[in-house]
């Protein structure tokens, strides 16, 4: 059956949230150049696969201590091949023990992406009176349909496990959702619906999301649809996630929708919006004050080139009540291409998710768990630092920069660029700041180091418009060894981008024509086992 779907991998081109690669690259290496690039471009913290391609998070739920990841997995390469859901667990989510396999593609097609349910009530009938279900959703993707360019090569199917995720059985009556007719038809996200007591199901359908609502999670109905000329349309929508939430400092609960499309993203290529309304529950209805959205809206979760697909974890327990969210930190423009061979793909560090209502809108805050605290082992900090032209903040000397979380902020005291830099003595420099004219943050990886493997690399500076009215900036950046995530305004303004220096960063700086401070600088080296 592998070499069969090797072949599928080949032959078959897929575009979209699981797309295929146009070649095939040439994984051969020296140990000189593995351990290169373990030392230079494993990531200290974030979560990556020991060999082989990594995409979309899945199936991610909390159960008996344990949060559980799954991923789009291709174990046999390090580009995109036939899908499976690779398996991680982590009692933090901050570091992580990567599993075997937990679903492989079969006679049905590639496992696509989706979404896990504790099915605390059984309401599925899988369960053996003792241990809840875990009831799995995903798309089968029919290659061989794709090839004789039928319209409904990707089903909806699940799967259950008896022991807490570890091993799986695929439902004798799948697929459940057969498909409408619609080519990209896929991503199952599940929730519990409390307030109308129903297993509530988000559908990626082309360019609209599908809702559907079942009982039991095997019989489900189509209830309504959403979508269609609202918001950001430059690409397919993919890897939708629905959810209630508290607003902040209030009683009042909203729905969100998160819906990632590819290309279409606010800096180019992948990108991750959301939608903040109503559901009765069977429609989803915006709120007026996200009506008549453009392409270029202000509502995305991450305006940075590379967090991707990011959903929800499931069945967090009521004492802990945070929404928390993780995605794929690559763009579909070059994650085929990025320079390493033994493993692609990394996860953002998880984040919780919160909703403000800031004058009359509704935005979506975001901020890393506050578990990555636990690993502080060095802190360097300063009340104040005046900067005049160049200064340097921090070197190598007073902290590894390829694993800390660093805290600052910022008066604007002019109209003028605020800029802050990460840089080696090999020449490499990441730029990244505020543009007061403007009244837009950016991120700029055009010198970073390794850029030439793709052109949509590094050929733009990301920018991010800034929505807070505060005459005050803070900033707080988590970096490792290829990734910068930045949350400014308390996270109100996000952007994550990775990036491959020929050497490690060594000297964080901050530079401006006219002089500017730096307060409550505060870094904190992180150490992991």
């Amino acid at each position: 059956m592998k070499n069969l779907i090797f072949v599928w991998s080949v032959l078959f081109v897929f575009i979209g949230c699981n797309q295929t690669p146009k070649e095939k690259q040439d994984t051969s290496q020296s140990v000189d150049s593995i351990h290169s690039e373990e030392e230079l471009y494993r990531p200290n913290f974030h979560f990556t696969p020991k060999t082989g391609w990594m995409n979309d998070p899945n199936g991610m739920f909390f159960y008996n201590g344990y949060y559980h990841l799954f991923f789009q997995h291709y174990p046999d390469g390090n580009v995109w091949g036939p899908m499976h859901w690779g398996h991680a667990v982590s009692t933090d989510m901050v570091q992580w023990r990567e599993l075997p396999i937990a679903l492989e593609p079969d006679e049905k097609g590639y496992i696509f992406s989706g979404s896990a349910v504790v099915d605390m009530e059984n309401t599925s009938g899988f369960g053996d009176g003792s241990t809840p279900p875990i009831i799995a959703m995903f798309t089968y993707h029919d290659p061989v349909g794709e090839k004789e360019g039928r319209e409904d090569f990707q089903t909806q199917a699940i799967a259950y496990s008896l022991d807490e995720g570890t091993t799986w059985t695929k439902y004798e009556g799948n697929p459940v959702i057969d498909n409408p007719g619609i080519k990209d038809f896929r991503d199952p996200k599940i929730t519990w619906d409390m307030e109308h007591k129903q297993w509530l199901m988000v559908l990626a359908a082309d360019d609209k999301t599908m809702f559907y609502g079942s009982r039991n999670l095997k019989d489900w109905d189509l209830l309504s649809e959403f979508g269609k000329g609202i918001g950001a349309h430059g690409g397919v929508w993919e890897c939708p996630d629905f959810f209630p939430i508290q607003v902040e400092n209030s009683d009042e609960v909203k729905w969100i929708l998160i819906q990632s499309l590819g290309p279409g993203g606010y800096n180019g290529g992948s990108g991750t919006q959301y939608f903040v309304g109503d559901f009765d529950g069977k429609k989803f209805k915006l709120d007026p004050s996200m009506e008549n959205l453009s392409e270029k809206h202000k509502h995305w979760i991450d305006y940075g080139k590379d967090n991707y697909a990011g959903v929800t974890w499931s069945n967090i327990p009521d004492s802990d009540g945070r929404v928390l969210f993780m995605g794929w930190m690559s763009n579909w423009q070059y994650a085929n291409k990025v320079p390493t061979e033994t493993w692609r793909g990394a996860m953002t560090v998880a984040r919780e998710l919160r909703l403000k209502k800031v004058g009359d809108i509704y935005r979506v805050y975001s901020l890393p768990v506050e578990e990555l605290g636990n690993y502080i082992s060095k802190t360097y900090d300063k009340e104040l630092i005046e900067v005049e032209n160049t200064v340097k903040i921090a070197t190598s000397a007073n902290i590894d920069l390829a694993k800390a979380i660093i805290k600052y902020e910022f008066a604007l005291s002019q109209n003028e660029n605020y800029e802050f830099r990460l840089s080696n003595q090999k020449g490499d420099t990441l730029k990244f700041g505020f543009d007061k004219p403007k009244n837009q943050f950016y991120l700029d990886r055009k010198k970073s180091g390794i850029t030439s493997f793709n052109e949509d690399f590094a050929n733009k500076v990301s920018i991010a418009p800034r929505t807070s009215k505060s005459e005050k900036i803070s900033v707080k950046i988590v970096l490792d060894k290829t990734s910068i995530e930045l949350f400014f305004d308390n996270g109100e303004t996000v952007m994550t981008e990775i990036f491959f220096p020929i050497a490690p960063f060594e000297t964080f700086s901050a530079a401006g024509k006219t002089i500017f401070k730096i307060e409550k600088l505060k870094i904190n080296q992180l150490k992991f086992n």
